[in-house]
């Protein structure tokens, strides 16, 4: 495939791509519309000889203050869905999942209720097997088309495949980037009734976590047997502050940016709770947050 005429953009702040309006400049940046672009930045990335740094809604992560060196790509373009029968569902990466919570519940199609709340793209909730309320995005999945960004190859992993587990899956650690998604829903349920437990989750949303600051949901995840915002609470770090970051009043596991935070200030502040839950109770808590670029602790 010619890339002669192919030139992604360069400085480009990653602030505007994360749910923390946090971030330095990426090297060089792209925004592929479809899969001929996402396939001609990746040869690009193969001949340049760069880093390459792959990135979908941006809702879970932390990208350091000095920026990223290589290209980054933002699948968030990579949007659409095809309705199909019996309640297959095929989904672009980029297809937020709290739109399609609401679209399959307003046609009467069971499964995703619980995902209104959860920000991010279908990528991503793929990539880091998201859940709410009880249910995982493995639930719902038959499989997902992936390309290998070291080989520029295609391939369809199965549910199987994928090798989903709590908050994770394969393409966490193969050099595969989620492309498409087939869902399973369940078809043929009373609409009116999907969408007002949609509506409750929502609500449920609203009146237990922080609203008004960016933020980029929970900070760290659930070790077992246990919650990580009860462990936080029960260490008094509600309203725990490093510069412009803060542990939310609402929720003990959400940091808020309360005015101007660096991706310093929240770094820190995350190893600050970690070190804080560790000396109480004996418990290393495992950051659900995607880290980016070179962090320091202040």
């Amino acid at each position: 495939m010619p890339v002669t005429h192919y030139t992604p953009q360069t400085q480009t702040t990653l602030a505007f791509l994360t749910a923390y309006h946090v971030g330095g400049a990426a090297q060089w940046f792209d925004q592929p519309q479809d899969r001929a672009g996402l396939e001609e930045a990746l040869l690009w990335v193969r001949r340049s000889d760069v880093p390459l740094t792959v990135v979908g809604a941006g809702t879970n992560l932390l990208v350091s203050d000095q920026g990223i060196a290589g290209l980054v790509l933002s699948l968030r373009q990579l949007q659409g869905s095809t309705w199909q029968p019996e309640g297959r569902v095929t989904v672009g990466a980029g297809e937020p999942i709290a739109r399609l919570a609401w679209q399959s519940a307003r046609r009467g199609w069971h499964g995703l209720e619980w995902a209104v709340g959860i920000p991010g793209s279908m990528g991503g909730a793929v990539a880091m097997n998201a859940g709410a309320h009880g249910w995982e995005t493995a639930q719902v999945v038959l499989g997902a088309e992936v390309l290998n960004t070291t080989t520029g190859e295609w391939r369809y992993l199965t549910r199987a495949q994928l090798g989903f587990s709590y908050r994770s899956s394969v393409v966490q650690q193969e050099p595969w980037v989620v492309v498409a998604v087939d869902l399973q829903l369940s078809p043929g349920q009373a609409a009116n009734q999907l969408v007002e437990q949609v509506e409750q989750y929502n609500r449920h949303r609203r009146q237990t976590q922080p609203q008004g600051y960016p933020n980029c949901g929970s900070v760290f995840r659930n070790p077992p047997g246990y919650a990580a915002g009860w462990l936080l609470e029960q260490c008094g770090l509600k309203g725990q502050r490093v510069g412009g970051a803060q542990v939310a009043h609402e929720h003990a596991n959400f940091i808020v940016n309360v005015d101007q935070a660096r991706a310093q200030d929240i770094w820190t502040l995350m190893a600050q709770m970690q070190q804080r839950v560790q000396a109480q109770f004996g418990l290393n808590l495992q950051a659900e947050v995607k880290t980016l670029g070179e962090m320091t602790i202040l």
